[in-house]
């Protein structure tokens, strides 16, 4: 079975085409501008040479049947016709309370996604979006949906209700959800099977780490808390989210600079965290650097971020009574060598010892960079969100079959 795997944001489309026999990417591919007469559409087909091409793509109808035509084109192509595609799955960042696992979209579906467009306004929509244009570009070919906060419904009630008035839960299912399921899904299994220990046994604290981030308490392969909460925004701080913050600040900055709510809620996603405090970027590569030059707003911004990584993971060690396994793992976590020393470095008290030339090997591979005397396995675990969603996909399609 050949799966294309689709993430749509209100403005790009990611792509990628798996052939499920043996997990192989075929091609994956990005689609930016979308909405604009010079989109780019940069196609990357496995053993052949990336092309890249810019067009007028002002919706996301077209954006998918531009991809389809690259995937079939003679030249760049890796399949013969569309017929060859048998799913089509998508990312979808918000399912509430009613999709605790991936689900094969119908009617039923779409409606639900739609009613959950106030929890997730940035990503249901676009979402949405994508599977409307892969209906009408492949009409009658199944799709599954694969929700970020499907993983987390298993945490209980103390982890997810907020100490507000239960009736805007009762209302409004306000409540904490989290984000990254996938990826924190994919990388404690995935540190199970390279510790070859069950997966029931242990008590995991995964830190998916990018751009945005997320850490995750996985108990017996369990999610029973994470620092993101009703939205993205709650949590560590972020490359340009602010992270926990009191929320009092917010009718009081309004009052004062007299904001709109748009305004602050501009301000809180995409003008604070790293960008806000460096006053120069939103990535950490572009924050080390300035650090190790002497800059003192840096270094500053690296400081808080790491020192909230590190609360995190110690909350967490005493929510699950202890911790096996911490994992590493997206842009952030997979890359900066320093950010993972000096959050280790400070958490010998749980028995973390790291091992720094361990830590130093850049690799795109699972490994292991603590100490063999370390009580704490400590692991940088590539993630794959995509696969999850092929994985998703094709175990639900099969079943839909039978």
């Amino acid at each position: 079975m050949n799966i294309l795997v689709i993430n749509a944001g209100s403005s790009s489309l990611k792509y990628q085409l798996y052939d499920m026999t043996d997990e192989s990417v075929l091609a994956k591919g990005l689609v930016e501008r979308i909405g604009m007469d010079s989109s780019i559409l940069t196609h990357k087909p496995t053993g052949k040479q990336d092309v890249t091409e810019v067009s007028e793509i002002l919706e996301h109808t077209t954006a998918i049947r531009k991809v389809l035509g690259m995937l079939t084109n003679e030249e760049h192509g890796v399949i013969d016709s569309i017929d060859s595609i048998q799913a089509v799955g998508h990312r979808v960042v918000h399912g509430g309370e009613s999709f605790k696992e991936s689900a094969l979209v119908d009617s039923d579906a779409k409606a639900e996604i739609r009613r959950l467009f106030d929890l997730a306004p940035l990503h249901n929509p676009a979402s949405m979006m994508g599977i409307k244009a892969a209906e009408t570009n492949m009409p009658g070919v199944p799709q599954v949906v694969v929700f970020d906060t499907a993983f987390h419904q298993t945490m209980p009630e103390k982890s997810y209700l907020y100490a507000i008035p239960r009736v805007l839960y009762n209302k409004y299912k306000v409540r904490r959800y989290g984000a990254h399921g996938t990826s924190h899904a994919y990388v404690s299994q995935a540190a199970a099977e390279f510790l070859n220990r069950p997966l029931e046994d242990l008590k995991i604290i995964t830190c998916h780490i990018g751009n945005g981030a997320s850490l995750t308490a996985v108990k017996g392969g369990k999610s029973i808390d994470t620092s993101m909460g009703m939205t993205p925004l709650e949590g560590l701080m972020m490359g340009t989210r602010s992270g926990d913050l009191d929320p009092a600040i917010v009718p009081f900055v309004m009052n004062k600079e007299e904001l709109t709510v748009n305004e602050v809620n501009s301000m809180l996603n995409k003008h604070s965290g790293l960008l806000a405090i460096s006053g120069i970027s939103s990535d950490m590569r572009e924050i080390t650097e300035g650090m190790e030059k002497g800059d003192p707003n840096s270094t500053l911004a690296f400081e808080m971020y790491e020192y909230r990584v590190r609360k995190y993971i110690g909350s967490y060690a005493a929510a699950m009574n202890g911790v096996d396994v911490i994992v590493f793992t997206a842009g952030v976590g997979e890359n900066s060598i320093v950010l993972r020393q000096r959050v280790l470095e400070q958490l010998t008290y749980l028995g973390v010892e790291l091992d720094e030339e361990l830590n130093s090997i850049r690799s795109g591979e699972p490994r292991r960079i603590s100490a063999a005397n370390s009580k704490v396995e400590v692991l940088v675990i590539p993630t794959n969100e995509e696969l999850v969603i092929a994985r998703d996909t094709h175990r639900i399609v099969q079943a839909s079959n039978r």
